[in-house]
């Protein structure tokens, strides 16, 4: 697909964020499943319902320490007349007793382990006492145990063949401790979206550098990286080009990933060249975005091996760059990794302390501090003064169709944290 050159021109129209929204989401949706070792599951996103391929317990287990009886043996005991029950051996967890049990014998046994064969009862250690005569140990039952008492059954926990885990769900720890419990081995998930970051900018220095001279130290990669982890993304090793064209070019369409988000090179300036790039490669879909921050994003596709790959175009400077990232990229990595496309952060609301100000057609993104009840605008808002969402504790967004909110306003905010 053709693109307009805005280098040195500008937009002459842009989508709205609405717009944009409806293209991603029409074209962008699940990966495949693969199966992964249970013990790698947690974070993931089921492909298929599990069911429990085995009950747990699979074996009645003691639910207390003590002795594993019949019930009915111990009927009528008390302190005064306890009965007497001879010990026949012990179970523990993992070494079962392995004979049969009758009325009038008794097994030492601890919570967990295996109820032996003919008792239907544990009796709990505070009830009764062993006492050693002769050669026999016997256990003084002081008060009666009703059958079934303190033994968990087959399938208490989860009976066999009970769906566990539905097809949708972001697995938690617990989650995979179930599965793991019930016998699953290899987990049904999506596919995690592998996503190449590439940083464009001749005056960009790697992470970790000093800033020297007229060159600045790339922050977008370190932010693109948490955020892509964040939306369970796989990230590839940052792709670094200087502003050729041919490079910019190589890199976007270099290597396999399933997402692609270019930083810097999208805007207006004689050097960025990444949407030209973007267009003989494959199509840029939307170019020039009516927000603010974050105008000159835009995304397009590529050539993929099953579907064509989406190519995110965020700009360079920091907050514009995580702006873009939120409103399409983010989402669109949820999605293909089986999470929801709406915003992950929590939500507050309160009153604003002072007026937003915005223009009707467009969406504006803009930082504040919120205290819990009273919502501050950070008057420092420029696009690159990436300090702004540290001071912010999130952002309020201005729809579209409003000229902004006036003081004393409730508003809903999107919480960094």
């Amino acid at each position: 697909m053709g693109v307009r050159d805005v280098r040195m021109r500008g937009f002459r129209k842009r989508a709205s964020v609405d717009e944009a929204l409806a293209a991603l989401t029409s074209r962008t949706g699940e990966l495949e499943a693969e199966r992964v070792p249970v013990t790698e599951a947690s974070g993931r996103v089921l492909a298929e319902d599990v069911a429990a391929a085995a009950s747990v317990p699979h074996f009645r287990r003691a639910a207390m320490d003590g002795w594993a009886v019949v019930g009915e043996s111990t009927f009528g005991a008390s302190t005064y007349a306890p009965a007497s029950l001879v010990l026949i051996g012990e179970a523990r967890p993992g070494r079962p007793f392995a004979g049969v049990l009758r009325r009038g014998e008794a097994v030492r046994i601890t919570t967990g382990a295996p109820v032996p064969e003919g008792a239907d009862a544990v009796l709990m250690a505070e009830r009764a006492e062993e006492i050693t005569r002769g050669d026999r140990t016997i256990v003084s039952v002081a008060e009666p145990v009703s059958p079934g008492k303190h033994v968990g059954a087959i399938g208490e926990d989860v009976p066999a063949g009970t769906i566990v885990a539905r097809r949708g769900r972001k697995l938690r720890p617990q989650d995979v401790g179930l599965l793991a419990s019930v016998g699953a081995g290899l987990v049904p998930v999506v596919q995690r979206p592998r996503v190449r970051v590439v940083i464009t900018g001749d005056e960009l220095l790697a992470p970790g550098s000093m800033p020297e001279g007229s060159c600045i130290v790339d922050s977008n990669s370190v932010v693109l990286a948490a955020l892509v982890a964040r939306d369970g993304g796989a990230l590839s090793p940052t792709v670094r080009a200087n502003d050729r064209y041919e490079l910019v070019r190589e890199a976007i369409a270099g290597g396999d990933e399933d997402v692609v988000l270019v930083s810097g090179g999208s805007s207006v300036g004689p050097e960025d060249h990444a949407p030209l790039a973007l267009a003989e490669i494959g199509e840029v879909t939307v170019h020039g975005v009516a927000m603010r921050p974050s105008s000159p994003a835009g995304f397009g596709f590529i050539p993929g091996r099953v579907r064509p790959r989406p190519v995110f175009l965020l700009p360079g400077n920091p907050v514009s760059c995580l702006c873009a990232y939120e409103f399409f990229a983010g989402p669109t990595i949820r999605a293909l990794g089986g999470l929801p496309r709406a915003w992950p952060h929590p939500r507050g609301k309160g009153r604003l302390a002072a007026k937003i100000v915005s223009e009707l057609g467009r969406m504006d993104y803009v930082r504040v501090k919120y205290d819990g009840a009273l919502v501050t605008p950070i008057m420092t808002s420029g696009a690159s003064i990436l300090s702004s969402t540290t001071r912010a504790d999130g952002v309020v967004l201005v729809p579209a169709g409003s000229e902004g909110h006036g003081e004393g306003e409730e508003v809903e905010v999107f919480l960094y944290d």
